[in-house]
């Protein structure tokens, strides 16, 4: 019998999947990944795939979790097994270098970016082509990681010489324009399968980490976003949205079935993409509040997909 097979690391994040999968009475199996082996002579079992590897997964202690699950995810498809977020989504997933050439191919106007391989020396010298101010970020990061704002060349010079500066798993730090949000908020668009389903503003006041996940909101050390309704929902944005239509069609382009895409508008209300969040976290709160579930669209996209499977070819 054909199921559902859940890959993922981060136990804190199923709760609201499971409740989904559990309403839908959809069949499905947990393949909890931080390591593992694949036997390359075996055939996967049937059924449908939702990858829930996040980039963050490092920070858990399980980046042989993503190692592992960029392989496997070769080994599914070979099968002709339907990954929902396979292995081009996940590879945009683990790269913001990737997202940030993807968005522009799509003609999505994102902010000026460095990605540098190298200790400090190198990062200094990269940063003397950027213009003041810039952040710096993890190329393979997630919730904010490595986020930094610099205004000036001496503090950035120290911060890279000190002990906090920690390069991110994949060895490539990013330097990026810094947007100064209009509002201090950046936004972040839910889609899934095509169809937008919310989107929500973040507020930027109390720092960059900014992951919406329930179990984030309630003491994640690595994700410090606290209680103080920091998510809300940003109604005029709607699937009318050219910004959204255009996310929609890379999306596609991509192969990319699930994502959280976030935006912010400068003082002249231009906006700048910046990230695409394949492990999405939809945000509790605000989908109570307004009647919606981000998770209930994945699993009935994971229903479609099961139920075209029983449809004779």
């Amino acid at each position: 019998m054909s199921k559902v097979h859940v890959l993922f690391e981060n136990e804190d994040w199923m709760p609201p999947l499971r409740a989904a999968l559990d309403a839908k009475g959809l069949p499905y199996v947990e393949h909890a990944l931080v390591d593992g082996h694949v036997d390359l002579s075996a055939v996967p079992p049937e059924g449908v795939f939702i990858n829930r590897m996040s980039p963050s997964s490092h920070t858990r202690g399980h980046q042989g979790g993503v190692t592992f699950l960029q392989q496997y995810l070769h080994v599914l498809e070979a099968h002709g097994r339907r990954v929902i977020n396979g292995s081009t989504a996940f590879s945009l997933e683990v790269s913001k270098v990737r997202q940030d050439l993807a968005l522009s191919v799509a003609g999505i106007q994102t902010p000026r970016t460095l990605a540098v391989v190298g200790g400090p020396d190198r990062l200094k010298l990269a940063a003397r082509t950027m213009d003041l101010p810039f952040i710096t970020k993890d190329n393979q990061g997630g919730k904010g990681l490595g986020v930094r704002l610099f205004r000036d060349l001496a503090a950035f010079d120290a911060y890279v010489d000190g002990d906090e500066f920690v390069v991110g798993p994949d060895n490539v730090t990013l330097l990026q324009q810094y947007i100064a949000p209009r509002g201090s908020f950046i936004t972040r668009v839910e889609i899934v399968d095509g169809v937008f389903q919310y989107a929500i503003k973040s507020s930027t006041e109390g720092g960059f980490e900014l992951c919406p996940a329930d179990a984030c909101s309630i003491g994640d050390d690595f994700c410090p976003v606290g209680e103080d309704a920091r998510f809300s929902l940003r109604e005029e944005i709607t699937a009318e949205d050219p910004l959204v239509a255009a996310y929609i069609s890379m999306m596609r382009a991509n192969n990319i079935d699930v994502a959280g895409i976030e935006f912010v508008e400068d003082a002249d209300g231009q906006r700048y993409t910046y990230d695409i969040n394949g492990t999405t976290n939809f945000n509790g709160d605000v989908e109570r509040a307004h009647g919606l579930s981000g998770m209930t669209a994945i699993v009935e996209l994971a229903e479609r997909c099961l139920n075209e499977l029983l449809v004779p070819a």
